[in-house]
């Protein structure tokens, strides 16, 4: 596993991404494709997907915030309902709230899905290697997420990719997939953002052009 300790800094995402495609090139024209986690992550997923000459496919998770405490995460779903989240705490907030907030972050799956890509099947992922891509992780549970539900699917590898992360959250990642490739793990993370030059948001009109494109 890659790691650097030094608090590298990112033009952008597209920047990110190009760098990080310098640490994958063993896999380019292989068997493989790239999984971003929208919306940030599809920018820089196109980068890798473009440069290892692989195609690009969505993974969705979706975020379950604390019901008093919004800008804290307490769990992911995946489109396929999975939900990843610490027991004790999912347990401490009101179920009837819970299953109604999976109802809400499912559809908003589902949404992205139909307009990012309208008509499209997943691609196959059986006997593939995985890449999975975002623009950075924090507490690690939507790439959690994404984790579990690509091993739904039975993929060959699974490997994971990213610009930046916290250690602790990388090593528990790296307990779960084949490989991790992440270019600075600094000690003390802040925002995601932060550790970019430009980190605007991501609109979905950028990430329909960037899957247009990929195809």
């Amino acid at each position: 596993m890659p790691l650097n300790p030094q608090e590298l800094r990112f033009k952008d995402r597209e920047d990110a991404g190009r760098q990080l495609s310098q640490k994958l090139l063993s896999y380019i024209d292989t068997n493989a494709v790239v999984y971003a986690l929208p919306r940030g992550g599809v920018v820089t997923g196109f980068e890798i997907a473009s440069a290892l000459h692989l195609p690009l496919d969505l993974i969705i998770p979706r975020k379950i915030s604390h019901p008093t405490a919004p800008e804290y995460a307490i769990g992911a779903v995946a489109e396929d309902g999975h939900l990843i989240g610490d027991p004790t705490i999912l347990a401490s907030v009101n179920q009837q709230w819970l299953q109604a907030e999976i109802n809400i972050q499912r559809a908003e799956a589902k949404r992205r899905r139909e307009t990012y890509l309208p008509s499209a099947q997943p691609i196959d992922t059986s006997d593939k290697i995985a890449i999975i891509v975002d623009d950075g992780i924090a507490t690690g549970l939507t790439m959690k997420c994404a984790i579990a539900e690509l091993k739904h699917r039975n993929p060959k590898k699974i490997i994971v990719a990213v610009p930046i992360a916290p250690p602790d959250s990388l090593s528990e990642i790296s307990g779960l997939v084949d490989e991790v490739v992440c270019l600075s793990t600094p000690e003390y993370m802040g925002a995601i953002g932060s550790f970019y030059d430009s980190f605007p948001q991501v609109e979905d009109s950028e990430v329909i052009a960037l899957m247009h494109k990929a195809k």
